[in-house]
C-alpha cells in the first residue's frame, strides 16, 4: 500500500563522478523492484554483466571502477532502478533533471526510450569511448569568468554545477597545466573520478560513432516533464525524438545549476536526489529558492556506502517523509 506525497517532488539524478563502491547495494536483494531492474540491466550487459555485477558489489573497487566501461552502465542502471522503486512507492515526480548520464536515466523513466534500448546504447558508448584519447575531469571552485582564459584548445568547460563550482575536461597533461595555473591563483581545484574527458571535444569521435545507434532506436514523446541540462529548459518534443540531440550530449557542456534554477522558478517542490550519494543535494541547497524556503532538498541515500543497513534506513526515512502512512511489505520481505 502506497501513500502519495502531499508535496510536489522532483527527481534529480547524478552522473559521472558520483559513482562509488557498492552504491545503493544495500537495497539489492532487499527491495524487490530495485533488485529486478538491476538484474535486468546485468542480463542486458550480456557477457559483461557478471563482471560488472562483481565490480559493483565489491567493497574495494577495481582500478577500472571510474572508467566508462564500469561507471557509465552502473550509474545508468542504479539511477533507473531507484527511479522505478520510487514509482512503485507511489511517487510520481512533477519534473526530473539529470546530470550527464543522469539525464539519460531521466529520459528513460519518462518513456522517451525503452530501458533495454538504453542499455544497448550504453554498451555502444562503452565500446566507442574505449578508443577516445586518455583524459579526465577537474573540479574548480570558481566562476566561469575567472577561468575563461584557460578554456579553449585542449581544456573545455564540461559542467556548470553551481555559481562557483565548475568542471573542466581535457587530456591529462592539459588538465595538469590548468591545475597548476589555478593553484597559482589560489583557486581550489581537484581531480574528478573519471578516466575519459566527457563533455569536451576529445570525445567528438565517439559521439559521431554512436550516432547511428541512436538513429536505430525508437524515441518517444516524454510522459513526464524532463528538464535538460543541455538546453537549460524543459525537454521539448522535438528534442526528445532527435537522435543527434541525445548522441551529442556526451561532448556538450552540462548546465546543471542554471537548469535547476529554471526548474525551481517553475515549481516549488521537494528536490529528491534519486541516485547514489548526495553530491547534487549539496549543490541544490545553495539555490536561492531553497535558501528562501520555497523548496527543500532530500537525498535518498547517504553520501557513500556505509553498510547495507544504512542504505536501507536512509531509503526508509525518505519514504516515510515522502509518503506518510503505514507501509505494507509484500512477498519477498521488501522492507523499504
Amino acid at each position: 500500500m502506497s501513500h502519495k506525497p502531499t508535496t510536489p517532488v522532483a527527481f534529480i539524478f547524478p552522473g559521472q563522478g558520483a559513482q562509488h563502491p557498492r552504491m545503493a547495494a544495500g537495497l539489492y536483494g532487499f527491495d524487490e523492484t530495485f533488485t529486478t531492474w538491476m538484474d535486468m540491466g546485468f542480463r542486458l550487459m550480456a557477457e559483461d554483466g557478471p563482471r560488472l555485477r562483481r565490480q559493483w558489489l565489491a567493497e574495494a573497487p577495481s582500478p577500472m571502477y571510474d572508467d566508462v566501461s564500469v561507471a557509465q552502465p552502473l550509474l545508468y542502471m542504479v539511477n533507473h532502478a531507484l527511479g522505478r522503486m520510487l514509482f512503485d512507492w507511489g511517487v510520481t515526480p512533477v519534473a526530473m533533471l539529470g546530470h550527464s548520464v543522469g539525464e539519460f536515466a531521466a529520459a528513460t523513466l519518462a518513456g522517451v526510450l525503452d530501458f533495454a534500448e538504453g542499455m544497448r546504447l550504453i554498451r555502444d558508448r562503452v565500446e566507442h569511448f574505449a578508443d577516445t584519447p586518455p583524459g579526465g575531469m577537474l573540479a574548480v571552485a570558481a566562476g566561469v569568468e575567472e577561468i575563461s582564459d584557460l578554456l579553449g584548445g585542449k581544456v573545455a568547460l564540461a559542467a556548470v554545477n553551481a555559481r562557483r563550482q565548475l568542471l573542466l575536461a581535457g587530456d591529462r597533461d592539459s588538465l595538469a597545466e590548468a591545475s597548476r595555473a589555478l593553484d597559482a591563483r589560489g583557486i581550489v581545484n581537484r581531480d574528478v573520478a573519471a578516466r575519459q574527458a566527457f563533455h569536451s571535444p576529445l570525445v567528438d569521435g565517439a559521439v559521431r560513432a554512436g550516432l547511428p545507434g541512436f538513429r536505430r532506436v525508437r524515441l518517444n514523446l516524454p510522459r513526464l516533464k524532463v528538464y535538460s541540462a543541455y538546453t537549460q529548459d524543459v525537454l521539448s518534443d522535438g528534442e526528445a525524438v532527435d537522435p543527434e540531440f541525445w548522441a551529442s550530449q556526451a561532448a556538450r557542456t552540462v548546465y546543471f545549476a542554471p537548469t535547476l534554477d529554471t526548474l525551481l522558478d517553475d515549481v516549488d517542490c521537494v528536490l529528491l536526489e534519486a541516485g547514489p550519494g548526495d553530491g547534487l543535494s549539496r549543490l541544490a541547497r545553495r539555490q536561492p529558492q531553497v535558501l528562501a524556503g520555497r523548496s527543500s532538498v532530500m537525498s535518498l541515500l547517504p553520501d557513500r556506502w556505509r553498510g547495507d543497513e544504512v542504505d536501507r534506513r536512509s531509503a526508509a526515512a525518505a519514504r516515510s517523509l515522502l509518503c506518510p502512512g503505514p507501509v505494507l511489505t509484500g512477498a519477498g520481505g521488501t522492507g523499504v
